[in-house]
């Protein structure tokens, strides 16, 4: 048995599954409070707090939860947001087959970093089970300091009382691990077989400012990383992929190129036939579904 096996079934080990967050409903109350939690996060948007607090509250709070609730309300199903669904499916299927594995002695919850389940009720719930270790995962394959980052904030933050502190540890990212590769690669291919195969592929990844690259997130040449090994695993030729960037807000630059000026050239060249995958997003969301969509 290797010693990770043997430490897991010896020692209650906690699994702190981490995604990005969801207002609680689709209206603009909920979507308000879920922006300003998420907009607010000094690792989301740097700069100056006392500017960037006031553009924030007079302007984008005021105007734009209205728009982003009926975004929201066409995705919401009946059983809520598709992300937090989709989350919960993922964890109840990791929780399902670790304890085959391991057996009691390990248990799984389910956070968000921004809205609800809370991390601080995540850590919670793994401190009553009495865990010993705690694994924090990220949703996040490729490493970012605006969001795997803020979730190390935030756990620690939440920790920082406590009498007993378990043993932590922090998966950073899992961009180039080459089942995250296949598990893309297989979803490409099953959808192709239904659908026909495209032209051109292009890798939507949700975006960042490029200044936050410039002081060193490494998360540009990861999004390229995983763009290559996806590639190579379809035996993709260069002409036949591309990769992009989505969602910027605000007027300064992101990383580029931008997803919708992409798609525009691509229209205007002749392509026929582009299918877009999301490599960077775990699981479907308002991005996915109507930022792309």
């Amino acid at each position: 048995m290797k010693r990770d096996e043997k430490n897991f079934k010896l020692v209650k080990t906690g699994v702190l599954v981490v995604n990005l967050g969801t207002p609680d409903a689709p209206n603009r109350k909920s979507v308000r409070k879920y922006l300003k939690e998420f907009l607010s996060d000094p690792r989301v948007v740097e700069g100056p707090r006392l500017i960037w607090w006031l553009v924030l509250h007079l302007i984008i709070l005021t105007f734009r939860p209205s728009k982003s609730a009926k975004a929201y309300k066409k995705i919401w199903t009946e059983n809520g947001s598709p992300l937090l669904t989709i989350s919960q499916d993922q964890t109840k299927a990791l929780r399902e087959s670790l304890k085959e594995k391991y057996g009691e002695n390990i248990c799984v919850e389910l956070a968000m970093r921004y809205g609800s389940p809370s991390i601080k009720s995540g850590l919670e719930a793994l401190k009553n089970h009495g865990v010993k270790k705690i694994l924090v995962l990220p949703m996040y394959p490729q490493y970012s300091a605006t969001t795997t980052a803020s979730i190390f904030d935030e756990v620690t933050d939440q920790v920082r009382e406590w009498r007993y502190l378990p043993e932590m540890r922090f998966i950073n990212f899992y961009h180039d691990n080459e089942d995250y590769i296949n598990a893309l690669a297989d979803s490409v291919r099953e959808w192709q077989a239904e659908h026909g195969v495209p032209d051109k592929l292009l890798l939507s990844f949700h975006g960042i400012p490029q200044e936050y690259f410039e002081k060193g997130d490494p998360y540009y040449c990861y999004c390229r990383k995983t763009g290559r090994l996806l590639a190579e695993a379809l035996s993709l030729k260069s002409n036949q992929w591309q990769l992009s960037f989505q969602s910027r807000l605000g007027p300064r630059q992101w990383l580029q190129p931008y997803t919708d000026k992409t798609l525009e050239e691509l229209g205007g060249s002749g392509l026929n036939f582009l299918q877009v995958i999301c490599p960077g997003f775990s699981s479907d969301c308002l991005e996915t579904l109507e930022g792309v969509a």
